[in-house]
């Protein structure tokens, strides 16, 4: 529930279509749903503006498959993500509306009324091999209603290729930035642009990036001082960080 539906919901108890009673049940499952095995927030999108979203790796797909139908059921648009060929199969049975974007391993599906984007974000991804991360995120802040931009095989090792989208990159109101190997990507970024960067180290690269370990700490030293990081391949939680600056700029302008 949104704070759209809340409105539409009192709405209709005061003009008499819906009796309080009625209303009542359907207030019953908030602030969460307890199904035995999770305990939805239905409750998020009223605080945050955003729904609460389903980290499907290491659920069942039942489970899984689960908690989306009760999510769906409240109305609001549903993501699952790390979701595997299993797990979409079973969703997508379920709701053949639902997409399953396989490079992102997510499964979306979109149920609030179109409207305009708010915010722009550009995803920019180092090298080909960072792509399903950047997309999981260009994923997440589409669902969320932001414009995205996808920017991507624009690494360090080739700087004119970064330079040629300069344009892109500063209509953005913040950027995100996936890298791998030695994650020099979002400090150049950050020196090009005015708005927050957000970096995403992936486990991309030989034994000594350490999975994506050498990337966080280059990232987390980075002298532009408009970067932060998220955790590694958390192209998700950068989506969503960037959803929240993307509607605050939208908002201001």
């Amino acid at each position: 529930m949104n704070k759209t539906t809340l409105l539409e919901l009192l709405a209709a108890v005061q003009s008499g279509t819906i009796t309080p009673t009625d209303a009542t049940q359907r207030l019953a499952d908030m602030p969460y749903e307890d199904i035995g095995h999770a305990r939805i927030d239905h409750h998020r999108t009223l605080r945050l503006g955003l729904p609460e979203v389903i980290y499907a790796q290491g659920k069942s797909p039942q489970q899984t498959t689960e908690i989306f139908t009760r999510m769906a059921a409240a109305g609001t648009d549903v993501l699952a993500t790390r979701a595997d060929t299993a797990t979409a199969a079973l969703v997508l049975a379920s709701f053949p509306a639902a997409v399953h974007h396989a490079s992102a391993r997510a499964i979306t599906l979109k149920q609030s009324p179109p409207e305009d984007p708010k915010g722009h974000i550009a995803i920019l991804s180092a090298g080909t091999s960072d792509q399903p991360i950047a997309e999981e995120a260009a994923v997440t802040a589409e669902l969320f209603n932001s414009k995205v931009t996808r920017l991507y095989d624009v690494g360090v090792a080739g700087l004119h290729r970064l330079l040629s989208v300069r344009d892109q990159l500063t209509s953005a109101d913040v950027v995100i930035v996936c890298a791998g190997m030695e994650g020099a990507l979002p400090s150049v970024v950050g020196g090009l642009v005015g708005v927050p960067v957000i970096a995403v180290p992936t486990s991309v690269g030989y034994g000594a990036s350490f999975d994506g370990a050498a990337a966080l700490l280059g990232m987390l030293n980075s002298c532009s001082p408009n970067v932060t990081v998220v955790n590694i391949d958390n192209g998700f939680g950068a989506a969503y960080t960037a959803v929240l600056i993307a509607r605050a700029s939208a908002r201001r302008s």
